[in-house]
């Protein structure tokens, strides 16, 4: 999108002060674009270190599978989960904090004996998953951030500074041309008039 001017000098100002805005904004877009691109590697750790932790326990009770069809699935509910929100470069993530569970009431002698041993590994893997998707969540935020900063970067960098540079250098050349021309015609009337003064 090509930007739209007069050729005079308060155009000439407006462009100036506008090029001065993008020229002044650029670096801390670009150390933003830079904080948010470490924080998405981070972030990308963390969802990993978080997986694998998952997978582990998840190996751990491989064993015990078959026991976990006599597990009532209403007997653990996830009633909240507790986060604190972050600012990383501008930006507000989400931090995994805790888990709190609800457990329905049940009589000990009705259920196998190994199930308050199951409700403790169930809220750990629970927990878990939970932390994965909100280390997710921050990847996304984090990712897109980065993007759309990296957009203006590049708009500011590529596009709208050589524009308003371009724009500028048009109507400088131009209010010159226009002074030149004025002061070759101020000059081409004095001597008509001194010529016509010395005929006279």
């Amino acid at each position: 999108m090509a930007i739209k001017f007069q050729y005079n000098k308060i155009a000439l100002q407006k462009l100036r002060k506008d090029l001065r805005v993008r020229e002044n904004a650029l670096p801390t877009l670009q150390a933003k674009e830079s904080a948010l691109r470490i924080e998405v590697k981070d972030a990308k750790a963390e969802v990993k270190a978080a997986e694998a932790e998952f997978d582990a326990k998840r190996q751990e009770l491989a064993g015990i599978r078959r026991l976990w069809p006599e597990f009532e699935a209403d007997l653990l509910v996830v009633e909240d989960v507790k986060l604190d929100i972050r600012k990383i470069a501008g930006v507000k993530t989400p931090v995994f904090r805790d888990v709190l569970f609800s457990l329905r009431q049940f009589s000990l002698f009705s259920f196998p004996a190994w199930i308050s041993e199951g409700l403790a590994v169930l809220k750990e893997a629970a927990k878990l998953q939970i932390k994965i998707e909100v280390a997710r969540k921050k990847m996304e935020v984090l990712e897109y951030a980065r993007k759309k900063t990296t957009q203006k970067v590049n708009l500011y960098e590529k596009v709208q500074i050589p524009e308003y540079q371009g724009a500028i250098l048009k109507i400088k050349r131009f209010l010159e041309d226009e002074e030149n021309l004025s002061k070759s015609s101020q000059k081409v009337l004095k001597e008509r008039i001194a010529l016509a003064e010395a005929t006279a």
